[in-house]
């Protein structure tokens, strides 16, 4: 069977985690404030706080912005449910900005009415959460002159881009918005088993992040009183146990030396995929000419309306793809605030139409050649 997704593990990599593990330190020792650095660096982003995963950084994220009870967050229907989750666990109210037709990303036209008609209605929100699906940017530059226009901040959800760009600016740099969080769950581009980072430009929300990640509780003696042992520490504020481990930090600094060239790969097989499928039977997301995608899946959209026939087809011949995602206000829990699901017609078109093939870079050229012909004469 063909996976839609699929991790790689080095001889490199192995030997990584097992020199960590036979280190004095398996957790907060060297090698995360060493891989956080690396991130920064390659990111172009002065502040990193690592994470034990990828939804634990959008919730901090949340809470260093001041995210709180009867504030309201907006993101993408079509995303991961922790994208609105992040929300609730600050105890606000999530609502949805419908997406665009060509990029599937969160529509810039859509947010534009969205945010009108709530300045009329007095319920702005304090964060949107832009969500870069499959790897692809959305519209910061908009999106931000939008943020300072009606005052609320920006988290970027690039879980599914690192590696990607954005008008000549990696994907991660904050220029737009206050917070970028990255994941590295298994089948994204760069693994620390489970994970997550939070990156960012300002230096009080990177502090707020750092204690929000570790209990709330300082040990920087430039933060503490005058005169403070060195066994001191105070709890100045309620955090998490969020942290990323060693032996993690290892993989994922060996991962990272292998990054752009993973992401080579998924461009060339992602290229091949663009010129091979049938454009009559199928539609593609469409990357801008100023963009690169960190290419995490690849999906593409059935014109015939027959998603869940092709979804069986595929299995039955020997390739497992996937559903990336359905929209997150018909999940159960959110069904409950009643959303109208007329005012969001694009998501619902694509959640008809989407399904998810094979993309990773050890798939091999047969394979490919596989399901670009299952696609084309099913």
């Amino acid at each position: 069977m063909i996976p839609y997704g699929k991790h790689e593990i080095t001889n490199e990599d192995l030997d990584s985690v097992i020199d960590a593990l036979k280190s004095d330190f398996i957790t907060q020792g060297p090698l995360v404030p060493k891989f956080e650095d690396m991130i920064s660096r390659y990111v172009e982003a002065p502040y990193c706080t690592s994470t034990s995963n990828g939804t634990a950084a959008l919730h901090i994220s949340c809470l260093a912005l001041g995210l709180e009870q009867g504030d309201l967050l907006w993101t993408s229907p079509i995303s991961f449910v922790a994208s609105a989750n992040c929300g609730l666990y600050c105890g606000a109210d999530v609502d949805f900005v419908d997406i665009d037709e060509r990029t599937w990303n969160i529509s810039i036209n859509a947010l534009k009415k969205k945010l009108h008609q709530a300045e009329t209605d007095n319920r702005l929100p304090k964060i949107l959460i832009a969500v870069h699906f499959c790897g692809l940017s959305s519209e910061m530059e908009e999106i931000h002159e939008l943020s300072r226009e009606y005052g609320f901040k920006v988290i970027e959800d690039a879980a599914h881009a690192i590696g990607g760009s954005y008008k000549n600016q990696k994907i991660g740099t904050c220029n737009y918005s206050d917070i970028t969080i990255f994941s590295f769950h298994p089948v994204k581009n760069l693994t620390t088993g489970e994970g997550g980072i939070a990156v960012t430009k300002d230096e009080s929300i990177h502090q707020s992040l750092k204690n929000l990640a570790s209990h709330g509780i300082i040990k920087d003696k430039d933060m503490l009183p005058k005169d403070s042992m060195p066994w001191y520490y105070e709890q100045q504020s309620l955090g998490f146990n969020y942290r990323l481990c060693d032996f993690q930090a290892a993989l994922g600094i060996s991962q990272l030396k292998r990054l752009d060239k993973y992401i080579n790969k998924r461009e060339e097989i992602a290229g091949i995929y663009d010129e091979n499928i049938d454009s009559d039977k199928y539609s593609l997301q469409q990357v801008p000419p100023y963009s690169s995608s960190g290419r995490h899946i690849y999906v593409v959209r059935t014109k015939n309306n027959n998603r869940d026939k092709l979804f069986n087809f595929l299995i039955e011949n020997g390739v497992a793809p996937m559903l990336h995602y359905i929209p997150i206000y018909r999940q159960p829990l959110y069904k409950k605030k009643e959303y109208n699901l007329s005012d969001f017609p694009q998501s619902e078109n694509y959640f008809k139409e989407a399904i998810t093939i094979p993309l990773y870079p050890s798939l091999e050229n047969s394979q490919q050649e596989r399901v670009i012909e299952l696609l084309n004469n099913y």
